[in-house]
């Protein structure tokens, strides 16, 4: 079956679809890539969207955003399938906030997640039957509804004789430790913290909004790492937490951004930092996790930047460093393909969360179908 996921991540950098050839066998899932297609966010839509994401909006700008980033989605999708026609499309949709961890709210304890982008809009566009919300369940079984990719991550690289860690640098980034002939139960994954999320957000601010991100890492080469504001950055509670966790904005965002401006530290130290407390985060993440890996596979945009990669290498000596693409696996279109597997896997009627990995109290089956008709 050939099958679309579409991704739009917290970076907010666009739309990304791929097609997937996948087909399922009673002893394992076979994975193809066809295709991968990215569509940047006009830049009103993108500034719409972190306007709203993590804050306190109106209604109204959420509803017009969730059908506009519906044509988004739809017309991206069919930009991408000029090939190759699918039969089933996976729409992450564009989450605008999460706390998985639940929280008192009206003397309940409550857990919540929002991602936007309408999926009947998608299905009438592209007359395509479109899985979407696939957080939702997982969420609602206990769960924090994230990290659902760990599962995909598990198909892929699994591997008999060698523990490796599949690290995907988003926004924020993410690992997935499955040590060598690892079982479901045996998957350990958890967001690590930021990935490329506060390093854009200086850059944006330094560069006037010249450059949204920092091309290979050569301003965070270029600066020096303030020592006392890496270490109080390091001592964020998040990072003494025990999994299963995650995170996103509404710990990392413009609140945490703006407090690192207000320091007065100059700007080029200030990228240099916040790219050390990426790398430096991840690697605890690593550690924590556990196992013996020897290998880390590294996707997302982060592995565009070389010298956030020399680092990761640095802290980690013990492992070799290399990208999904020595796998088959185009590091940009990772997550695209991992939610078309999700929604291959809502059509079998297959469990796909991890509860090790999400905390929820069960395996279910994730998303929500919207015909084509």
């Amino acid at each position: 079956m050939i099958v679309a996921g579409v991704m739009s991540g917290t970076s907010l950098d666009g739309i990304d679809v791929a097609l997937v050839d996948i087909r399922h066998t009673k002893t394992r899932h076979h994975i193809k890539p066809l295709a991968f297609y990215s569509e940047p966010y006009p830049k009103a839509v993108r500034e719409a969207l972190l306007a709203v994401s993590n804050a306190m909006t109106h209604t109204a700008t959420i509803a017009r955003l969730h059908f506009l980033l519906g044509e988004l989605y739809a017309e991206a999708v069919l930009k991408a399938s000029k090939r190759h026609r699918p039969a089933l499309i996976g729409l992450h949709g564009q989450t605008i906030f999460h706390e998985g961890t639940p929280v008192e709210y009206l003397n309940h304890r409550v857990a919540s997640t929002l991602q936007i982008g309408d999926a009947a809009v998608v299905a009438e566009r592209t007359g395509v039957q479109t899985i979407s919300n696939f957080r939702e369940r997982d969420i609602a079984s206990g769960g924090q509804g994230a990290p659902l990719v760990p599962y995909v991550d598990a198909l892929l690289f699994r591997d008999r004789r060698t523990g490796r860690v599949a690290l995907n640098i988003g926004g924020i980034a993410n690992i997935t430790a499955i040590p060598r002939a690892a079982a479901a139960e045996d998957i350990v994954a958890f967001d690590t913290g930021p990935g490329n999320m506060v390093i854009d957000a200086l850059v944006r601010h330094h560069t006037a909004g010249k450059q949204q991100y920092d091309r290979g890492g050569a301003l965070a080469r270029r600066g020096k790492i303030h020592a006392r504001l890496l270490a109080a950055m390091l001592r964020d509670p998040y990072f003494a937490m025990s999994p299963p966790k995650s995170t996103g904005r509404e710990r990392f965002g413009q609140e945490f951004v703006g407090g690192l401006i207000a320091t007065g530290v100059a700007m080029g130290d200030l990228i240099a930092t916040a790219t050390e407390f990426t790398a430096r985060s991840i690697a605890l993440g690593v550690a924590q996790a556990g196992g013996q890996p020897r290998e880390l596979i590294v996707s997302g945009g982060g592995v565009h930047n070389k010298y956030l990669l020399r680092r990761l290498a640095e802290l980690l000596p013990d492992l070799r460093v290399c990208s999904s693409a020595d796998f088959g696996i185009d590091p940009d279109a990772k997550e695209a393909i991992a939610f078309a597997v999700l929604a291959y896997e809502f059509a079998g009627g297959r469990a796909a969360n991890l509860p090790s990995v999400t905390g929820a109290r069960r395996r279910v089956v994730l998303g929500r179908a919207t015909p084509a008709r």
